[in-house]
């Protein structure tokens, strides 16, 4: 019996004993990433390269960049806000390619929530993944509310009910996700495109302002950061400019929240040895241009005590609170608003389109690992799981408490919670390269024959994983500030206990333990994407596609 053979039989057994399947009908193939499920279908392998790559893009793009940015910049100053977008930046782009390294080498269909069973604890695996699925529930209500507050920038609620808007946005995002995994991927892809240009066109649109070049005649330059780089965030002195940055942390955190989701996208990936790599490594430098361009940008036109953009941000949702409208006003040009507040109201409902996706992926995963009633592995004959869209699409009724309760005041507390759950997933996704990583080294596999080497590891897992940890925990300072406010204390925390709740109720009921090292399974389902990279590798070999396809599809 060789190495691997020993290895992979004790991997087994070790498995059997610690894996728990609790509801019926969850097997040991479901384990395997094979599902017992044949008469209700599967997930498809739909998603083109450029799809995903223009989704790893344009998903996490949303208003805490566009709109968020102008209250970090009030709290931290232009300077300030840079360095929290840098450091959070940074962090995100160690999350990307940590997933990318696990995900390139036994992609599959469970999420993030399988990589950390398979290589840390089952109990930490089912606990990841149903706070990433309550992150989802919570999100997609979120966005749908965000988009019935910036509609009525047109449209006052006594010409057309808050509610009513609701029902139709809610209606048109779950038709789009019953259509299957290539119409929402096409859409996606002409959204997030969208999203770049505008993202793009709003950057040049800053630096022509900054150069002078808008009809004020007025040229900045660095003007804002020389007279104030730092704002005073609820005390005064050096505290207060600390204060301003580490609320800017928090702020920036929100922002790039959502890059991760094209990793479950993953699982429905055609040829996800080449694609997940090529996604990865185009995500470097789309946060540096678009997000760290947008926020360096945004210091140089606006000032962070300028009373316009502190009146904005009072606004909440709507394009009068972005630092670009700001600028656009003060510089005399008058059309631009109506112009962001359509761009805005695309943004928040594709973001709710890929939200609601996401979260039945979520969801379909623990499924697939037999951790959630087997219902839920059920798809069409698209390859939608309808049962999972069908629990998820409900949660989005969450959107009508807004009616009574006021628009930006649900906003608020949905999204404190949606960026506490957030913090925690990336946490997981980090703890399960860590071990990953270990694993390989004490079974003697060198990360030099991986199909994707990740670079700055493994530093970069340990100090995102650190900086996450530290911004989770004290994000809810201002809660303390200067009383204790009980309301926004609990939205900023409720995923912590939640986490810890689901974590030792499975431990403790299950009696499961961390997988040690030698015993991770590391071979399991590999051999299949091997040869399916090998056959894919031979089809583009013998296809003779033009220039401009090839272009197209690697965009």
């Amino acid at each position: 019996m060789t190495n691997t053979e020993a290895r992979f039989k004790t991997t087994n057994s070790y498995e059997e004993k610690n894996d728990a399947n609790v509801f019926e009908g969850s097997h040991s193939d479901i384990e395997k990433d094979q599902p017992s499920h044949d008469n209700h279908g599967d997930l498809h392998r739909g998603l083109d390269a450029r799809q995903i790559s223009m989704i790893a893009l344009g998903g996490a793009i949303g208003t805490g960049l566009v709109i968020g940015s102008g209250t970090g910049l009030a709290r931290a100053g232009p300077v300030g806000l840079l360095i929290a977008y840098v450091i959070m930046g940074s962090v995100c782009f160690s999350v990307m390619i940590s997933l990318g390294e696990m995900a390139t080498y036994l992609p599959h269909k469970k999420g993030f929530s399988g990589y950390l069973s398979r290589f840390a604890d089952p109990a930490l695996g089912i606990a990841l993944g149903y706070n990433y699925w309550f992150k989802y529930l919570i999100v997609t209500p979120n966005n749908l509310v965000a988009a019935s507050i910036v509609v009525q920038y047109w449209v006052s609620p006594t010409k057309m009910p808050v509610g009513a808007w609701l029902a139709i946005f809610i209606a048109l995002i779950i038709v789009l996700n019953f259509l299957g995994v290539r119409v929402f991927g096409e859409v996606e892809f002409w959204m997030s495109l969208f999203k770049v240009i505008t993202l793009t066109g709003l950057i040049i649109f800053g630096i022509v302002v900054d150069l002078g070049g808008a009809p004020n005649h007025d040229r900045k330059g660095f003007r804002y950061w020389r007279d104030q780089p730092f704002s005073h965030y609820l005390k005064t002195g050096s505290l207060g400019e600390f204060l301003g940055v580490w609320s800017a942390m928090t702020t920036a955190l929100f922002a790039y929240m959502g890059s991760e989701l094209v990793g479950v996208t993953f699982g429905e990936a055609k040829n996800p040895r080449k694609v997940v790599p090529a996604t990865i490594k185009r995500t470097f430098w789309r946060l540096l241009i678009f997000y760290v361009g947008s926020i360096f940008v945004v210091g140089l036109i606006v000032r962070a005590d300028d009373p316009s953009l502190i009146a904005a941000n009072k606004k909440s949702t709507s394009a009068a609170a972005s630092p670009f409208v700001v600028a656009a006003q003060a510089a005399g040009i008058r059309v631009l608003p109506q112009i962001l507040n359509a761009c805005i109201l695309l943004f928040v409902l594709s973001a709710a389109n890929s939200d609601l996706y996401i979260g039945s992926r979520t969801i379909y995963a623990l499924a697939r690992e037999g951790k959630a009633p087997a219902v839920f592995l059920w798809c069409n004959r698209l390859g939608v799981p309808y049962i999972a869209l069908g629990v998820c699409s409900a949660f989005c009724c969450l959107a009508f408490l807004s009616v009574s309760s006021g628009s930006k005041v649900v906003f608020g507390y949905f999204t404190a919670m949606v960026t506490i759950f957030g913090a925690i997933t990336w946490m997981g996704i980090l703890f399960a390269h860590i071990r990953f990583m270990k694993a390989l080294k004490v079974q003697g596999i060198s990360r030099d024959t991986l199909p994707y080497k990740a670079p700055l590891q493994p530093y970069a897992a340990y100090t995102a994983f650190v900086i996450t940890a530290i911004v989770c925990f004290f994000k809810g300072f201002d809660s303390f500030i200067p009383k204790f406010n009980h309301k926004t204390f609990i939205t900023n925390y409720i995923g912590a206990p939640v986490f810890v709740i689901i974590y030792l109720g499975w431990k403790f009921y299950h009696k499961t333990s961390m997988i040690p090292l030698e015993e991770v399974d590391l071979t399991t389902g590999k051999r299949e994407f091997d040869e399916d990279q090998a056959m894919h590798e031979e089809e583009e070999a013998m296809s003779n596609k033009p220039l401009w396809k090839k272009i197209w599809e690697g965009a």
